[in-house]
C-alpha cells in the first residue's frame, strides 16, 4: 500500500481543487490520501464525492499552534468535524486569516512591494486565506523566484518583515480538542528548520505525554540526518511515524507520494480514531 497523509488543496492553499486532488492521488498509484487544509474540513465533501475506485481518503486538517512563540502544525486524523469544540476553535483561527493577510499587504507596501489585497484575495480564490498567498503574489511580482523564497527572514517567515502573527491554538489544547473530536494527532514536520524555530525535543516529549500520537518523519523540509533523529525521538517516547508529501499542487514543488507512511501506522492510526472513518472510493463523478 502507498499512503500519504498530508495534501492540501484549494480548500486552503493547495492549487488543486478536492476532487482534481483525489483524482492525481489515483493516478499517481496511491492507495489512500489525507485532505489536511489548514483548519478547514471544507474540501471534504467535494472529495468524497469525486473519490475514484481504489483510492481511500482520510479526512484531516492541519491546526495551526503555537507554542513559546514557535509556530507549529498539528495534523488531525478522523475527527468529528461538527463536534463543537474544535469546530469553534477551527472557526477562530480562520476568521483571523483575512485580517492577517490585509496586515501582510500593508506592511510589502511600507517596504515599496507593490502588492494588493485584491491581488492576494484572487490568488486565495474560496481557500483559507494564508502565507502561501501572500507569497504566490510576490511570485507573480517577481520580488522573489518561488514561493519558498518568500520564507526569509527579508519576508514572510516568522519575525520576518513581513510577517504579522496570527491567532494559533496552544498545541495541548489542540490535543485535548482533537482527542474529544475522536481524533488522532500527529507533529507536522517538527524539525523543519528553514521555515523558523522548532520545538524542543523536551517539548516534543512533553506533547507525548500529553496525547499526541505521531510525528511526522519523512518530510520534504527533514534532510536524512535529521529524520534519523527523529526516528530515534519517536522510538524512545513510543510515537507512530509517518511520511507525507504535504502536496501543495504547483504551489510548491513536492509532489504527491513522495514520502509515505507504513501502513502498520496507517492501521494503528484508523484503531485509534473514533471520530470518523476512512472513506473507501466507490468510483467518484
Amino acid at each position: 500500500m502507498r499512503i500519504d497523509l498530508h495534501t492540501h488543496s484549494t480548500a486552503s492553499d493547495g492549487t488543486d481543487s478536492p476532487a482534481q486532488l483525489v483524482r492525481k492521488a489515483a493516478a499517481t498509484g496511491l492507495d489512500v490520501v489525507a485532505l489536511t487544509d489548514h483548519d478547514t474540513t471544507r474540501g471534504h465533501a467535494e472529495a468524497v464525492a469525486a473519490l475514484p475506485e481504489g483510492l481511500t481518503l482520510v479526512t484531516g486538517a492541519e491546526l495551526s499552534c503555537r507554542l513559546d512563540g514557535v509556530s507549529m502544525h498539528m495534523l488531525a486524523y478522523l475527527f468529528d468535524p461538527e463536534e463543537p469544540a474544535l469546530l469553534a476553535e477551527r472557526e477562530l483561527v480562520r476568521d483571523d486569516r483575512v485580517p492577517r493577510a490585509r496586515a501582510m499587504v500593508a506592511k510589502l507596501n511600507e517596504l515599496g512591494v507593490p502588492v494588493t489585497w485584491e491581488q492576494v484575495a484572487r490568488i486565495a480564490g474560496h481557500g483559507s486565506v494564508g502565507r502561501p498567498h501572500v507569497a504566490s503574489a510576490l511570485v507573480e511580482l517577481g520580488v522573489v523566484p518561488t514561493v519558498n523564497d518568500a520564507f526569509t527572514q527579508d519576508w514572510l517567515a516568522d519575525g520576518g518583515r513581513a510577517h504579522v502573527e496570527k491567532h494559533e491554538t496552544d498545541p495541548f489544547e489542540a490535543l485535548r480538542l482533537i482527542k474529544g473530536a475522536g481524533g488522532v494527532a500527529v507533529f507536522a514536520h517538527p524539525a523543519a528548520a528553514k521555515r523558523g524555530r522548532t520545538v524542543s525535543e523536551a517539548a516534543i516529549a512533553d506533547l507525548a505525554a500529553a496525547g499526541l500520537d505521531g510525528i511526522e518523519v519523512d518530510h520534504m523540509d527533514h534532510d536524512a540526518p535529521t529524520r534519523a533523529r527523529l526516528r530515534g525521538t519517536a522510538k524512545e517516547l513510543g510515537l507512530l511515524v509517518t511520511g507525507s508529501s504535504d502536496y501543495h499542487g504547483s504551489r510548491k514543488t513536492c509532489v504527491l507520494g513522495e514520502y509515505t507512511t507504513d501502513p502498520e501506522v496507517y492501521g494503528e492510526i484508523t484503531r485509534r480514531a473514533f471520530g470518523a472513518f476512512p472513506v473507501p472510493g466507490a468510483g467518484g463523478a
